[in-house]
């Protein structure tokens, strides 16, 4: 129900059944069908609008609480002054699409997605891969330029609030180049003809549902995770599950001195799978990591950040390895966000994506660790992490 909470907090209905009355539904109170699909402009933030006699894009605009500027973005092949009887247009409601008020899952992640690409079409979105459990993993890109940056978020289940945070920079970035404005000082229009920005915000999408309730017991995965859970009964469940379904550790899944990696966790007394740091049978064993290798093979990216919580430090390279220009970035991000720029310790330093990737490439990539506490972070930590974090998103686009 909380899809529909949210989407009856945004239409101002005080319950399911006013809104049902509303709508010309009958008024149950119960969650049917016909009120789901109803709900559903609510949440992606957009409709579909069929073009009356004597309609205009200020007409519309008003009717529907947005502005013409959106309109006209999400609508790049028509003519706001030859509009025609019968005509459809995608009329963007009056509020943001991404929530930042309650935990994320993947059914609420594929809302957010329809809605931004349909309210900013600039964007474009592909699946790279499925995770072990079959849902997509989705890919955004957004930008013009040859330079290529690709961020990443939600490796470690108990960690999803990385993904609100990537998609709430996604569609103020995506504002910003619509409305010729600006985002942390910088030009937005300037970067996007720079840079493009590739995002996978949701890496480990079966555990993020298994923590915050998209995965409910019963259904395919959970009862295999509460029983890997039996191996650690000293760790939380599901609260204080990282891993994916299978029980693996994504974020030590990568081919960077993973064997390091597994004698390290193997004498922490993590041999099996269960709810966190366990390495897995062997590098790339999961569906997940597997894909983000491939995907920044294709895409070449000159710098990459992943983004966890929680300790507000800035993990930037990997052993003595030391990309040119990782070290001077490093301390900009550090300078505009408050983190700290520090080594990773030795027994979490090998077989990540960030080592992986300076391994590989020899390029500039960076661990962000947000926020502070116990994971999962409340979601009232949220504002402070996204104005801290939005200079190191933003210089990641606008500088080398």
């Amino acid at each position: 129900m909380e899809l529909y909470e949210l989407a009856l907090a945004r239409a101002g209905a005080p319950s399911l059944s006013e809104f049902q009355r509303r709508e010309g539904l009958p008024p149950t109170g119960r969650a049917d069908g016909p009120s789901w699909a109803a709900l559903l402009p609510w949440l992606r933030g957009y409709r579909v609008y069929r073009v009356a006699p004597g309609d205009s894009y200020s007409r519309i605009a008003a009717r529907f609480g947005t502005t013409v500027r959106a309109l006209i973005t999400a609508n790049p092949n028509q003519d706001p002054l030859r509009l025609y009887v019968d005509q459809l247009l995608t009329v963007p409601l009056g509020f943001d699409v991404v929530p930042t008020d309650r935990p994320f899952s993947y059914e609420l992640l594929c809302l957010c997605l329809e809605g931004l690409t349909a309210r900013y079409p600039f964007l474009s979105l592909r699946a790279v891969g499925e995770s072990a459990y079959g849902r997509k993993l989705w890919q955004l890109a957004v930008g013009l330029g040859p330079r290529r940056v690709l961020y990443n978020a939600a490796h470690h289940a108990n960690e999803w609030i990385t993904v609100p945070l990537l998609m709430k920079f996604l569609e103020s970035y995506a504002r910003a180049i619509s409305e010729n404005g600006r985002i942390f000082g910088f030009e937005a229009q300037a970067l996007y003809q720079r840079t493009t920005l590739h995002l996978l915000p949701m890496v480990n999408p079966d555990g993020v549902d298994l923590v915050t309730g998209g995965l409910r017991e019963g259904e395919p995965g959970w009862e295999a995770a509460r029983r890997l859970g039996e191996n650690y009964p000293d760790i939380p469940f599901p609260a204080g599950w990282k891993a994916n379904l299978r029980g693996v550790d994504i974020n030590l899944n990568y081919p960077a001195y993973w064997e390091q990696a597994r004698s390290n966790k193997f004498a922490q007394g993590y041999t099996r799978p269960g709810p966190r740091d366990y390495v897995g049978p062997g590098p790339l064993s999961e569906p997940e990591s597997e894909a983000l290798v491939r995907l920044t093979e294709r895409l070449a990216p000159v710098l990459t950040q992943s983004w966890h919580s929680q300790g507000n430090v800035i993990y930037w390279r990997f052993l003595n390895m030391e990309p040119a220009g990782a070290r001077a970035l490093g301390e900009r991000f550090a300078q505009v966000s408050g983190y700290s720029l520090e080594e990773v310790p030795y027994s979490s330093g090998f077989a990540g994506y960030k080592d992986w990737f300076i391994l590989s490439r020899d390029r500039p990539g960076y661990t962000l660790e947000v926020g502070s506490g116990e994971n999962p972070l409340p979601l009232a930590q949220f504002p402070d992490i996204y104005a801290r974090s939005l200079g190191i998103l933003t210089l990641g686009l606008a500088e080398s």
